[in-house]
């Protein structure tokens, strides 16, 4: 591998690591002309499904438009970053999973609502809004009865109480 910083073409590995659930490699590289170190990732390259649109076009999966999707809906909410990259690779794993060369992206807006709800439920409402159009008080009524129900079962979910220094 060439290096990051001067180009040269010989670099040795000195440390290798399984990163994501296995999912990939990362390793630790140093050159031989300059002395730098740099880090470099390994992952299989696997074909995400194309995603079928609600008017038949098709387009490729974009993993920024999932990522903006989700970051938009939980804009200055308490969740912490390392939870909603876990959701996002949850929902990518589902998708490369399935197999399929193809998936509807109602049902890939399924899978972010699900994930959404787990993780916060004022996002979940901002993005079902959008998502399932609402056009009334009374679908963001029954939206937020039907987050009534739910068990916070996750202590990550949870916000710390006041004086609370965990």
């Amino acid at each position: 591998m060439r290096c990051a910083i001067c180009g040269n073409d010989d670099t040795r590995v000195i440390d290798s690591r399984a990163i994501d659930a296995g999912e990939g490699i990362r390793r630790r590289r140093e050159c031989a002309a300059c002395g730098q170190r740099f880090t470099t990732y390994e992952r299989a390259d696997r074909q995400m499904p194309r995603v079928v649109k609600s008017n038949g076009a098709r387009q490729n999966f974009d993993d920024r438009k999932l990522r903006d999707g989700m970051m938009r809906a939980l804009e200055k909410r308490p969740v912490p970053t390392r939870r909603i990259e876990e959701a996002i690779e949850q929902i990518e794993r589902q998708l490369r999973s399935r197999g399929e060369r193809e998936i509807a992206a109602r049902e890939i807006g399924d899978m972010v609502m699900a994930q959404l709800r787990r993780l916060d439920h004022v996002a979940y409402i901002r993005f079902a809004s959008v998502y399932l159009s609402f056009d009334s008080v009374e679908a963001f009524r029954d939206a937020i009865e039907s987050l009534a129900n739910d068990v916070i079962s996750d202590p990550d979910h949870q916000l710390p109480l006041i004086g609370d220094a965990n």
